[in-house]
């Protein structure tokens, strides 16, 4: 097998598969019980918030665990505008947004009287920092950009923007980093990052593990109502063993970028100068601005759905958009909104590395794609 959806979800790495196995089986105290276990549980949390925030350089007290991205986002856009709704209820956002980014705006426009302001890409997927700042109101207290695009890979200018807003003292500024981190470096303070969403099965931890950045000062309006857990941000017991795995997948992910993240840039190079040569691919990733792994291109004739499978079939696991929306069989809102035709944008085809990938495994792909092409075409012929 040969996969190359890790955009979708990555591969746990067996040391961090083993973390989680010590600490559930060793360690299994509730954190917030005054007794000894769950005293030991409770320092495992504290050291694996500690450790990321080292990672990410940040302090600890601004790391808040949650499960994962589409929890983060949702905190992170509903937590702030219900919170500081006071200061106004216009919300700016990107028209390339992830799913769980776009539809938290939506709810808050639709049951709290919300504004939105989408902003549309260019035709490499990229924002401009001017059509933010012309969509800034008085009313403007929240603007949610997503740092690597989950569907293309193209990276946003997230420190520019930044800066840009902190002449705009009362908004709020949300990073959705899922897909960048372990790739694409981010600074959360030079970047006047206020709120920051990870998810861990992202960079080889577990699935149902994430973290929140939230910039010291700033408050949130929970989500849920409980046991107060997570500085009353985030109540719910907290996944000890989880989180621990979590750090130690960061560690390991951040520690493997340092080493092969050039192997990475060299696969997905070889990746795309093999695709251009075959009659009918369309590559819509951008070659600059662009993370290092993933590349996106549609085949002319194809459904991707239908070419996913055939690739499937030879051992070969790639996906079309993104894997939240890729059973519903529907065009990716992302190259629509860059311009691409709705053809191309129903037969379009992602690829995304880990730094576990290998140039020859890239070389099998192509001969597979080129295989699939020509068996598929025969078929329809």
């Amino acid at each position: 097998m040969i996969y190359f959806d890790n955009s979708a979800t990555t591969k746990p790495y067996k040391e961090v598969l083993d973390s989680y196995v010590k600490v559930s089986s060793d360690y299994f105290g509730n954190p917030s019980s005054l007794h000894s276990a769950g005293a030991q549980a409770e320092k495992l949390l504290s050291r694996a918030r500690a450790e990321l925030a080292k990672l990410m350089n940040v302090k600890a007290n601004e790391i808040y665990f949650t499960s994962g991205g589409t929890e983060g986002n949702n905190l992170a856009i509903k937590g702030a505008a219900l919170a500081y709704k006071g200061r106004g209820r216009h919300i700016i956002t990107t028209q390339v947004e992830h799913t769980s980014v776009r539809e938290a705006i939506e709810q808050l426009k639709r049951d709290y009287g919300f504004n939105v302001t989408y902003i549309a890409p260019d035709s490499d997927g990229r924002v401009r920092i001017t059509d933010i700042e012309k969509a800034i109101t008085d009313e403007t207290m929240l603007v949610s950009v997503i740092h690597v695009n989950n569907e293309v890979g193209t990276i946003q200018p997230i420190c520019e923007i930044g800066h840009m807003l902190k002449n705009y003292h009362k908004i709020i500024f949300h990073v959705d980093h899922v897909q960048g981190i372990g790739k694409v470096p981010l600074d959360m303070y030079e970047c006047g990052i206020g709120l920051c969403t990870i998810s861990g099965h992202k960079f080889h931890g577990l699935k149902g593990t994430g973290a929140l950045f939230v910039k010291g000062g700033l408050t949130l309006s929970p989500l849920f109502s409980g046991g107060n857990q997570e500085s009353k941000i985030r109540s719910g017991t907290e996944n000890v063993a989880g989180m621990v795995a979590m750090a130690k997948a960061m560690r390991m992910t951040f520690s493997k970028r340092e080493e092969h993240l050039q192997q990475m840039e060299a696969i997905k190079e070889k990746l795309r100068e093999e695709l251009q040569t075959i009659v009918g691919v369309k590559i819509h990733t951008p070659r600059k601005f662009s993370a290092p792994h993933i590349l996106n291109f549609s085949i002319k004739g194809f459904k991707a759905e239908v070419f996913v499978h055939a690739l499937e079939e030879e051992g070969v696991y790639v996906s079309t958009t993104s894997a939240c929306s890729s059973k519903q069989k529907t065009a990716s809102s992302t190259l629509l909104a860059m311009g691409v035709p709705d053809d191309e944008a129903g037969s379009a085809v992602r690829i995304s590395l880990s730094y576990d990938n290998t140039v020859e495994e890239a070389g099998q792909v192509i001969d597979t794609i080129k295989n699939a092409i020509d068996k598929l075409g025969r078929v329809m012929n």
